[in-house]
């Protein structure tokens, strides 16, 4: 591992130095909330910008640095920030007098119920207000169903910080990813926890031949999220099909990111996989707090008023406003379905280039993840990484993660600050891009890039 203190410190001080507006306010945010904030990967060092305004591609902050971001509200803005599409029929539904909260049902959400269904192969769909619950839940009804204990997970996968979730999150160099990862668990979670490795269908062959008759649920991303942005081989979607059909456990595909990102609709169909149950979110919710458990039939059917799983939602589940914009995003990504993903993907293709050859260019090889395959034909995700070796597979979590393969510092902290020095904005190496972004943005990140690798080149 390189020692980059020096060289973060000298990327903080510039960093804030141009910035004097956001340290104030991260003064008055350290005062009354943990660490300025209540996300804590947007509570960068030695502190996040504070955003002003956020249009398509853009963001300004409280120093009026216009910022081209391709976080995009956590992969969740699909068509940019703020998109007409969603701000006018919000805007429209607000002088109409409806759109806050009012305790009572309304059509958007069935409409809104209607084409997720229609567009996933699920038979019932029940919202909530967050990736973490929905896959909290999704378990609960798996584990509920099956009457079974155990959760067959893949290392380096983020299902969200709710119990079952939080084993195996981040490697360790010497238990790699078989570690809990929060204090305050109850022992017998992590022990009711198993973690195996993506895309390895040998092991997790292996796994459900010791312990099948105890595992209620597979729960995988098709789409690998944090834990390296790398698709899943169709090879080792169809075993988990297969296995878990073989003994008789659940199959949840956490399409929180994946879901309406590649296609409108699941991208487990992309595979010809259809999973038990899918959880969504993200792009679903056009920018609100929408997320949904969706599936069969009869295992949902469990939190019904006479079932036995109490995903009965919170107050704000099935918002008014909220069901309004996941109505209206999940129509305008269907309708204009043959526009977006090509354009979508080649964007991806493009934005994975110029980063891998900014870098080489000045002497620093990288690779990015988020590459389509076989199944998954293009992709608008990337995550850049800065291996040892050329030859060496970036498959799964324990390569790109790993320290031994890959240079983890350097994508951090240290990319993060490079970029954003130049006006760019992505977060850990990675982002996503968007409708909004055009060849202009693409020429600009490019130039950001060059001049980051020269910076952090000649300070290496």
């Amino acid at each position: 591992m390189s020692d980059y203190t020096s060289l973060l410190a000298e990327l903080r001080t510039a960093y804030a130095a141009r910035s004097p507006q956001s340290a104030a306010w991260n003064v008055r945010a350290q005062q009354v909330m943990v660490d300025g904030g209540n996300h804590t990967l947007r509570l960068m060092q030695p502190f996040p910008p504070r955003i002003t305004a956020a249009h398509g591609a853009w963001v300004t902050d409280e120093d009026d640095h216009r910022i081209l971001d391709f976080w995009q509200g956590h992969l969740a803005n699909i068509l940019g920030h703020n998109p007409e599409v969603v701000t006018a029929a919000l805007a429209q539904a607000f002088a109409e007098g409806l759109g806050l909260q009012t305790g009572f049902t309304e059509r958007y959400q069935i409409e809104a119920a209607e084409i997720l269904c229609a567009h996933t192969g699920a038979e019932r769909v029940r919202f909530t207000t967050s990736g973490t619950l929905a896959t909290m839940y999704a378990i609960l009804l798996a584990r509920a169903f099956t009457g079974r204990d155990v959760v067959l997970k893949v290392g380096g996968g983020w299902h969200g910080a709710q119990p079952w979730a939080l084993k195996g999150i981040g490697f360790h160099r010497e238990e790699g990813y078989q570690h809990i990862e929060t204090a305050g668990l109850p022992s017998a979670v992590g022990e009711q926890v198993v973690v195996t490795r993506f895309n390895d269908p040998e092991m997790l062959r292996d796994h459900f031949r010791r312990y099948g008759d105890r595992i209620a649920c597979f729960i995988v991303e098709p789409f690998m999220g944090a834990g390296g942005f790398m698709p899943a081989t169709s090879e080792y979607l169809r075993a988990a099909r297969d296995l878990a059909t073989q003994y008789g456990a659940m199959l949840i595909f956490d399409e929180v990111i994946a879901g309406f990102r590649f296609r409108a609709g699941n991208t487990g169909a992309l595979y010809g996989v259809q999973p038990d149950l899918a959880t969504f979110g993200k792009i679903i919710g056009g920018g609100m707090p929408v997320a949904a458990v969706a599936g069969r039939a009869d295992i949902l059917n469990l939190a019904s008023r006479s079932g036995r799983v109490k995903f009965s939602g919170g107050t704000y589940s099935g918002h008014p406003a909220s069901m309004l914009v996941a109505k209206t995003m999940l129509r305008y990504l269907v309708e204009h379905e043959a526009d977006i993903y090509p354009r979508l993907a080649v964007l991806g293709d493009r934005i994975r280039h110029i980063l891998e050859d900014a870098f080489i260019a000045e002497g620093m090889y990288a690779r990015c993840t988020g590459w389509g395959n076989d199944a998954l034909p293009g992709s608008s995700i990337f995550m850049l990484h800065f291996p040892y070796q050329e030859d060496h597979p970036l498959d799964a979590p324990d390569d790109v993660f790993n320290p031994a393969v890959c240079n983890v510092a350097l994508n951090g902290d240290v990319l993060q600050l490079a970029l954003l020095l130049e006006n760019v904005h992505i977060t850990h190496g990675h982002g996503a891009a968007s409708t909004a972004h055009t060849e202009s943005d693409l020429d600009f990140l490019e130039a950001a890039c060059r001049t980051a690798a020269r910076r952090l080149k000649s300070a290496l």
